[in-house]
Formats: structure tokens, sequence, C-alpha cells
């Protein structure tokens, strides 16, 4: 039988990302690069790396430069953007 506190746990897929690091992988001599984010959930209570196309990089960086929060949805594997803003707007707030 799966005890209450561990029940909750595994109701909550969503965690808020508290950390992002990023690089850039070599994948071989004369070979393009990866690029890869690293995202650090709920104070390091999980790690998630997703790996964007090059092309994808540069407009992911500028969503989280811009949102006031991030969070990320380990079922659906989905980076959720909260309060993106634009030019000094903020367009969307949850919370």
């Amino acid at each position: 039988m799966v005890d209450p506190e561990e029940r909750t746990e595994q109701a909550i897929q969503v965690q808020r990302a508290t950390e992002v690091h990023s690089n850039w992988n070599e994948e071989g001599h004369g070979e393009p690069g990866r690029f890869s984010f690293q995202l650090i959930l709920d104070d390091s209570a999980e790690v998630h790396v997703i790996r964007p196309a090059a092309e994808y990089s540069k407009p992911l960086v500028k969503i989280l430069e811009r949102s006031k929060s991030q969070y990320f949805d380990l079922e659906r594997r989905v980076l959720i953007a909260n309060g993106i803003s634009l030019g000094g707007q903020s367009v969307i707030s949850t919370g």
C-alpha cells in the first residue's frame, strides 16, 4: 500500500526550475556541436536536461531571460515560462 506522502510526491509533476545551467559540447572534430540546458528543479530535488536543436537555443535563452520564473512539467516534458516580459510589459503572470 502506498502511503499518503508518497502518493502526493507522485502526483506533483510540475516543479520550479530554481537554476538553469547551459553548456555546449563538441560532438566530434569538424562536427557541429550541441547545446544543452540543465534544469535544477526545486532546489536540487530533481535535475532534468533538455537538448534543443541549435536553432532553438537562442530563442530558449531569450525566454529564460525574459520570464520571471520557469517550471518544468516532468510528465509531459514541457518547460513553462511564467511572467514573460515583452519590452518591459508583463504579458501573462500566473503567480
